[in-house]
């Protein structure tokens, strides 16, 4: 009778226990508590995100080339079929065929004037396929920044608090500011991570594809030195 009478206390007091529920932070949460840096930091993780979907795509785009492409520019101008290369070139929506294009309107014309002109639209070309990447490289220098600004921020903020609380110090009057200082630093390294990321690959598939520009240029200006039929 005892052991069950005291089974039914310890049962009662239990329930008369209020028990504590485990505390959880949303993302929301967490953007609301590292202030107003958050936003400009939100704005530049999607357009980094844009900026690297967009070039990714224009550059494997402009990466696809058909094997045969300079196969048959090779046959038309040992052919003295000109009209039918440049409306090969044209038909092919690549900077390796708008190289070729330019190379072959100028067929007639000094070697080296043809050198320069491709070597021209080559540059052009490039510089297509770099538009926007400084943009992505500032924001991975950038962003971390800011982040490190919110560290300041939040610091300033919770020493203010201190000095504002004298004797009265509680743990509460700092957690502002510390989480201000910790959720802008962490939101600042992951989109300047992301963005270091993404542009280090896209300068990767960019060179990647000069030196196929570069190759194909050389193969053309080879072909033009050998006599045609």
């Amino acid at each position: 009778m005892l052991s069950i009478f005291l089974q039914a206390e310890s049962g009662a007091i239990a329930q008369a226990i209020p028990v504590k529920e485990a505390a959880s932070l949303s993302l929301m949460d967490l953007t609301i508590k590292g202030g107003w840096l958050m936003i400009p930091l939100f704005l530049l993780s999607f357009l980094a995100i844009y900026i690297f979907i967009e070039k990714w795509w224009s550059i494997k785009k402009a990466s696809v080339i058909d094997d045969n492409f300079m196969k048959d520019i090779k046959d038309f101008i040992h052919d003295g079929k000109i009209k039918s290369a440049v409306a090969l070139c044209r038909k092919t929506d690549s900077p390796v065929a708008r190289l070729i294009e330019k190379g072959i309107e100028r067929i007639g014309r000094p070697l080296s004037d043809i050198q320069t002109a491709v070597e021209n639209t080559g540059n052009l070309e490039v510089s297509k396929l770099e538009k926007g990447l400084p943009w992505l490289a500032t924001i991975a220098g950038g962003a971390p920044m800011i982040g490190f600004l919110g560290t300041v921020i939040g610091m300033v903020q919770a020493f203010f608090n201190m000095s504002q609380a004298g004797s009265n110090i509680d743990i509460s009057l700092l957690s502002g500011g510390i989480y201000t200082a910790m959720v802008t630093t962490v939101a600042g390294l992951t989109v300047g991570i992301i963005a270091y990321f993404g542009y280090n690959y896209l300068t990767t598939k960019v060179s990647d594809l000069v030196y196929e520009m570069q190759n194909n240029t050389i193969e053309f200006m080879d072909l033009l030195q050998k006599p045609s039929k």
